[in-house]
């Protein structure tokens, strides 16, 4: 005797899901892949690479800071000046960030590694190579354990995590807070390039601040700090727009550059994704400081 096709399909979803109850890996994997896939489309971590730090670090999402204070990324206090939680781990009572809900603590794992310099060698490896960037968060020393990128490797390709790097479109809309996984189109997320580990956009024609921040969750406020740009300002075809912060020094290789006829020191800053004001400290070059072709203008302190 057939079952009908409606409890056929009731009972797979049954057993899958009580699958995952007796799987904590799985459960985890199910329950916070589309945050990773999310963090991805914004900052080009590796959804596998931030799964697999989020499975050892929060054993599976049941450990004492993922279960009490939301951090599934063993992220401490450090210049941290939101909520914390004292934890015995390498000392007693060591201090660890807090947050409100686990997507604070996705979004914030994924600023920690945008924004630190000893990670910017990460964000110039291919976007699919999992195993280069858990050897290099190795090397960069976010985990002590020796064989903490082996442990990363194993979890990717035990789960075939693998192929969350390679979506290619995204989960039904499902709300996350700023940043809803149908806030991210596939046009924006193919025009995405990274400059100096940080991501950025060349505008369109269409391109406004209010359609960013509605794709992005980014505010036009922090988008024209980002890009150091006065409050009036008005979007122009083909320019340079960055999604976080621009760095002090531009990268390593990258000492100086030749001013070319029609560049200005700001098309320059934008170009590195260096700070205006760092470039001037460099260069001693007041604000209004005006570069001539054929310039040498340091992006790095000399």
């Amino acid at each position: 005797m057939k079952l009908p096709k409606l409890l056929l399909i009731l009972f797979c979803l049954f057993s899958i899901q009580a699958f995952a109850e007796n799987n904590p890996r799985k459960a985890y994997i199910a329950k916070y892949k589309d945050l990773a896939i999310v963090e991805m489309k914004r900052t080009g971590i590796p959804a596998s690479i931030t799964l697999a730090q989020g499975l050892l670090e929060s054993g599976n999402g049941n450990s004492t800071l993922a279960t009490k204070a939301n951090n599934h990324f063993g992220i401490k206090c450090h210049d941290w000046t939101g909520p914390s939680i004292k934890i015995d781990d390498d000392k007693r009572n060591e201090c660890f960030r807090k947050y409100e809900d686990p997507y604070q603590s996705y979004k914030d794992h994924s600023e920690f590694l945008t924004k630190r310099s000893r990670y910017e060698f990460l964000f110039k490896l291919n976007p699919t190579d999992y195993k280069g960037w858990a050897k290099g968060l190795k090397k960069a020393g976010y985990a002590t354990h020796p064989k903490y990128a082996h442990m990363l490797i194993d979890i990717i390709e035990e789960e075939k995590l693998y192929l969350l790097d390679n979506n290619n479109g995204l989960p039904k809309s499902k709300d996350y807070g700023n940043s809803s996984l149908d806030e991210f189109q596939n046009d924006l997320d193919l025009r995405l390039e990274v400059a100096n580990g940080v991501h950025f956009i060349r505008v369109v024609k269409g391109d406004t601040f209010y359609n960013l921040e509605k794709k992005m969750g980014i505010t036009r406020s922090k988008l024209l700090k980002y890009n150091e740009l006065p409050k009036d300002y008005i979007l122009s075809i083909d320019q340079i727009l960055y999604f976080h912060k621009k760095r002090n020094k531009a990268a390593r290789g990258y000492n100086f550059h030749l001013v070319k006829a029609g560049e200005t020191l700001y098309d320059i800053a934008q170009k590195y994704c260096v700070k205006l004001k760092k470039i001037r400290k460099f260069n001693d070059f007041s604000k209004k400081h005006e570069v001539s072709a054929g310039d040498r203008v340091y992006l790095r302190k000399r």
